[in-house]
């Protein structure tokens, strides 16, 4: 077993040379993830059917993945009128995933919906292989391991299997963050530029790409010469911040000035308040009856903090620290669909690897068990969850 402390000046592995030797080194976290997974789409299964629902309805038909199908199908311009001021435009969804499921849908026989399906399962396996390498550079191999695992074992963790777009959005964010830890930046910057043609907290990927390269045109004076030395640096930074602008400006020009996307945000509810409507919804909750409901918010945001500045305490390394507070940050101070925060907290996965070292550094046995209970705990409130409130 590896040591797990930091590694960043180790080598990358002489066995990784190939693809295909690559996905034979992941092998065991790629099979540790797909079983987790599987296990949730078990249980989801047999519950929806106890519940007399569908499990193909829930996972594509409901909720974020009925808008993300409408413009894969139509393109944009759908808004639904509630009253109020209140306007949902499809606007709010960033184009990636639905260009996907056209793009799949068009060359096979998968409808829209299923499509998103596909894409999702597909990215979701990719982003497990992108957790496994952060966490092999970082911790060692076996906590690479442990960490696509214990990923697909969180409480919200069935999204991944939903038509959603948190799937696709941590693949690409994961192996963005990789390639930075590994000096590839201009890979760096092309998954930066997808993973903000993705989901609106892309940035949190530009800024993890942009800080990086900052602090290592800084160390020795390397800015003097950078536009000679360092061009590929250069590019990834540019390349980074291209797919987010490119989204935003267009839905400024559509919406006729250049603040359009946070008036289409405006309209859901949602915007950025420093977390003043996060804290009122949880205050409401500890003054009223439901006080219990508030503790065990509380608990959580504690926990996720803790887990943020453990990390810190270890000696993550920067990219990682950067791009997983950035997205904490987003998720915490965003105002409008509380119930969503869980689910918009799932691409930090850095957050993750404090409790990762330290099932890996269990014994074998005790370690499978941990991750074993915790997957059927997340199983059972994956299924209760989906054919309850679900996911807004």
């Amino acid at each position: 077993m590896t040591g797990l402390t930091p590694a960043l000046s180790a080598p990358a592995s002489p066995g990784a040379r190939t693809v295909t030797d690559a996905v034979r080194r992941a092998a065991p976290a790629l099979l540790a993830f797909a079983c987790v997974r599987l296990l949730s789409l078990t249980v989801l299964a047999v519950w929806s059917r106890a519940a007399g629902s569908s499990p193909r309805q829930l996972l594509s038909g409901r909720w974020d993945a009925i808008w993300y199908t409408r413009v894969a199908e139509h393109g944009y311009g759908f808004t639904l009128d509630l009253g109020g001021g209140r306007v949902h435009s499809d606007l709010a969804f960033f184009p990636l995933l639905p260009w996907l499921e056209r793009g799949v849908a068009a060359c096979s026989p998968l409808t829209a919906a299923d499509a998103g399906l596909a894409v999702s399962a597909v990215a979701s396996l990719f982003a497990a292989w992108a957790l496994f390498l952060v966490g092999e550079r970082v911790y060692g191999r076996r906590a690479g391991v442990v960490l696509a695992a214990l990923w697909a074992a969180l409480p919200v963790s069935v999204v991944q299997s939903m038509a959603y777009s948190e799937s696709l959005f941590t693949a690409l964010a994961a192996w963005g963050v990789y390639a930075v830890l590994t000096g590839r930046w201009v890979w760096a910057g092309w998954f930066a530029l997808l993973a903000g043609a993705t989901r609106p907290v892309g940035a949190a990927v530009v800024a993890a790409v942009w800080v990086a390269a900052a602090l290592a045109l800084a160390s020795g004076g390397r800015w003097r010469t950078a536009w000679r030395t360092d061009r590929r640096m250069l590019l990834g930074a540019a390349l980074a911040p291209l797919g987010w602008l490119g989204y935003v400006a267009w839905v400024g020009v559509r919406e006729g000035g250049a603040l359009g996307y946070l008036r289409v945000q405006g309209g859901w509810g949602n915007g950025f308040d420093g977390g003043l409507a996060f804290a009122a919804f949880v205050g409401g909750r500890l003054t009223g009856p439901g006080y219990v409901s508030g503790l065990v918010l509380l608990a959580a945001v504690a926990l996720v903090l803790w887990l943020y500045v453990r990390g810190v305490r270890q000696g993550q390394p920067l990219p990682l620290l950067v791009y997983a507070g950035v997205v904490l940050l987003l998720a915490l101070t965003a105002k409008g669909y509380f119930g969503s925060k869980p689910r918009l907290m799932l691409p930090a996965f850095p957050l993750v690897l404090p409790l990762a070292v330290a099932l890996a550094r269990l014994r074998t046995g005790w370690a499978a068990a941990a991750l074993g209970a915790l997957a059927l705990a997340s199983a059972g409130y994956g299924a209760f969850w989906l054919n309850g409130t679900g996911p807004p």
